[in-house]
């Protein structure tokens, strides 16, 4: 109750909240300083009786529960409410993200994935939002058993948007759990969701991101999630769809892996990924001003044709190869 007391306080965030804390040496000296009205009190209880009412837990960053990969965050939230399984919160994470407005091929991509993930028992990360997101926890809740689903909510986590995922919400909570930072019964604004991304990206080990125009806040995300040194992993799509610039342009400047299926992930198709960068700097030694075509580059460097598509795609999207007169040359 004191915790929340300072941190529902207008203004207080972890760094004001560790400042006070240093300043005052402890809790109850905090709350003293800050000389809190009833009224203000009495909020406080209310959304305390609230979240007791929906079993909402608060989970705060010396709990046993609270997220290890969060931690690491710096100016990680000190409190997260939790709806749903808490135990969803100690399993290894992916996050999964991309554009509300997706395809129906992109749509399909990524539930496919998000369930591969959860048979490896991956507890899938992302925003619940319409589209890239909904089709993530769907994907993540097919498989029979213990598969499980993070939503990471803008607003309270009693507050279901968009109200079009109400039934998928509830199912999250049955099988996994949802949370936020945010104040339980609060209503989200833009500047919440911006936050919201920053913790999908946080919470998870590696991040994966599908359609997403150039500004979307999927990008943001994938940017939160570079700036923390996690990896991420992009799934390309034709250059002339919108939706695809975002993936298309971490592949082209190497920030993010090409992903092009759940192999990439699990099984033989791992240790491939590790040795990618020393068979795509061999194409390019292979390549000049002369048209080369797969079928030779392939004998070249000792691979199928099959084996070097994927790195083909990579290296044209980042600039270093173009396809001409029926082969490759260096750009």
């Amino acid at each position: 109750m004191k915790k929340l007391l300072i941190l529902r306080m207008p203004g207080i965030g972890p760094v004001k909240y560790n400042a006070l804390l240093e300043k005052y040496g402890d809790i109850d000296s905090v709350v003293d300083s800050l000389n809190l009205t009833e009224d203000f009190k009495d909020s406080v209880k209310r959304e305390i009786n609230m979240a007791n009412e929906l079993d909402i837990k608060y989970i705060f960053e010396d709990d046993s529960f609270y997220p290890s990969e969060l931690l690491k965050i710096k100016n990680h939230p000190i409190v997260i409410s939790v709806r749903g399984n808490v135990e969803t919160l100690r399993k290894k994470k992916v996050a999964i993200v991309g554009t509300r407005h997706s395809t129906a091929t992109g749509m399909n991509f990524v539930s496919d994935l998000a369930q591969s993930f959860a048979n490896h028992e991956y507890a899938v990360v992302s925003g619940m939002a319409m589209g890239t997101d909904s089709a993530a926890h769907i994907g993540a809740l097919k498989p029979n058993g213990d598969t499980q689903t993070i939503a990471v909510l803008a607003g309270g986590v009693d507050y279901i948007w968009p109200i079009e995922n109400e039934s998928l919400y509830y199912e999250i909570i049955e099988r996994g759990c949802v949370i936020s930072e945010m104040p339980v019964g609060l209503k989200p604004n833009a500047q919440n969701f911006v936050q919201r991304n920053r913790w999908v990206a946080g919470l998870a080990e590696m991040l994966v991101i599908s359609e997403a125009d150039l500004k979307s806040g999927s990008m943001t995300t994938a940017r939160f999630a570079i700036d923390y040194k996690k990896p991420v992993f992009a799934v390309p799509g034709h250059p002339s769809d919108a939706r695809s610039a975002g993936p298309n342009s971490l592949i082209r400047n190497g920030t993010a892996t090409l992903c092009m299926s759940s192999k990439d992930f699990f099984g033989d198709e791992k240790e491939k990924i590790k040795k990618n960068k020393t068979y795509k700097n061999e194409i390019l030694d292979k390549l000049g001003m002369i048209p080369v075509s797969e079928s030779v580059l392939a004998n070249l460097v000792k691979k199928t044709v099959a084996e070097i598509k994927s790195d083909l795609v990579v290296l044209e999207l980042q600039g270093l190869i173009r396809k001409q007169d029926g082969g490759y040359v260096l750009n």
